[in-house]
């Protein structure tokens, strides 16, 4: 038991320290461009060949891509594949792990290149004011994704196909009843596939809302313990958490766009650069959202967290299932390698669920 919960204690050091490692790195990799004056001598080469701006401007944010993959592809290789085999919770192959990769590629450029587009036009179009245009455009947008992700995108990735254990399945249309949620399906992907881990989640919006299992749960867990993860993301669902998270979400892009867009527009004289319109000065804008991103980190884990509690509460309260919840949560920490009790400090600033520990000490302490 020693050995396991080192083991998982050191997997979730291991893959923190090199996530704040890359975070490092990228900002650093960001200051470099802008410092270096590498980023007015691209756009410079960029325009030789060619005249428009938003090809420009599309072939410099496609050189920066490709020049950061390649930089940081021996730690990504490291992060997401050679880790996981290592601590044997990876399913993949190395071909298959790259060929994850390029799927998520071609998705994000799919996604991406025209989100960009749409950008640098609100930017050139509307000058200062374009946080508050490009903002109201990604939360219409976001809400779009939300719907088509589940039904067009998650297929892509995984064979997704309807849960033939219709026990599970009546157990699973009773908790969506009592949750006000009239629960059409219930589907399964093939996790395992890809990894060990086991896992479950409630996706979409309007018509494309799925309930979604993991076949590495469905094959390592009871029914009753199932029961107990359908109902935890019932309980976001009566809660009004996704709701509510699009309407924070909503706001913190508002706010963020808006920082980043005046923080952008005061610093610029500070690294030689003297418009907003310029494509080389559009790193000190990530730059910007980056270090506005660690400062919203705490705060959006914090209610994460408190959302975690209330859906906890849920579960344990519309199944009457304490011990199997309690059984799930640990089954769960233990398949996934994560650490029960990890520094306070690190819980606050990076978890968006709270430690397996105090989310167990505080079910043990409701009153059913």
């Amino acid at each position: 038991m020693n050995e396991k919960k080192s083991t998982s204690k050191k997997y979730s050091n291991t893959k923190l320290a090199l996530g704040i490692l890359k975070g490092i790195l990228s900002f650093i990799f960001l200051l470099w461009i802008i410092l270096s004056r590498f980023s007015e001598n691209l756009e410079l080469v960029l325009r030789y060949f060619i005249e428009n701006d938003y090809l420009v401007f599309l072939a410099y944010v496609l050189s920066i891509g490709l020049i950061s993959s390649i930089i940081f592809l021996p730690l990504n290789f490291y992060t997401g594949y050679y880790l996981e085999h290592k601590f044997k919770l990876s399913n993949q192959s190395f071909f298959g792990w790259v060929w994850e990769n390029i799927k998520g590629l071609l998705v994000g450029l799919l996604i991406g290149i025209p989100i960009l587009l749409l950008f640098f036009w609100v930017i050139n179009t509307f000058g200062n004011m374009w946080w508050l245009i490009f903002a109201s455009a990604m939360f219409v947008i976001s809400v779009l994704l939300a719907q088509i992700v589940p039904v067009l995108i998650l297929p892509l990735f995984y064979k997704v196909t309807s849960l033939e254990n219709e026990e599970l399945k009546r157990r699973i249309t009773e908790l969506g009843k009592q949750a006000g949620l009239n629960v059409q399906n219930v589907f399964k992907f093939n996790m395992s596939k890809n990894t060990k881990k086991a896992n479950a989640a409630f996706t979409g919006l309007g018509k494309s809302k799925r309930i979604l299992l993991g076949d590495t749960l469905i094959e390592n867990y009871s029914d009753d313990e199932i029961e107990t993860v359908i109902a935890h993301e019932m309980g976001h669902y009566k809660h009004k958490h996704i709701v509510k998270n699009l309407i924070i979400g909503t706001l913190s892009s508002f706010l963020t766009f808006w920082l980043m867009a005046y923080l952008y527009d005061i610093s610029l004289i500070w690294f030689g650069f003297i418009s907003i319109y310029q494509i080389s000065a559009l790193p000190i804008l990530v730059m910007w959202g980056s270090l506005i991103g660690l400062i919203e980190t705490p705060i959006t884990n914090f209610i994460s967290r408190k959302f975690e509690y209330e859906a906890d509460t849920y579960a344990v309260k519309s199944t009457n299932k304490k011990e199997a919840f309690i059984s799930t949560l640990n089954k769960l920490n233990e398949q996934n390698l994560g650490d029960k009790n990890p520094h306070p400090f690190v819980e606050w600033y990076f978890y968006s669920h709270p430690s397996i520990e105090k989310r167990i000490s505080f079910i043990n302490s409701l009153q059913i």
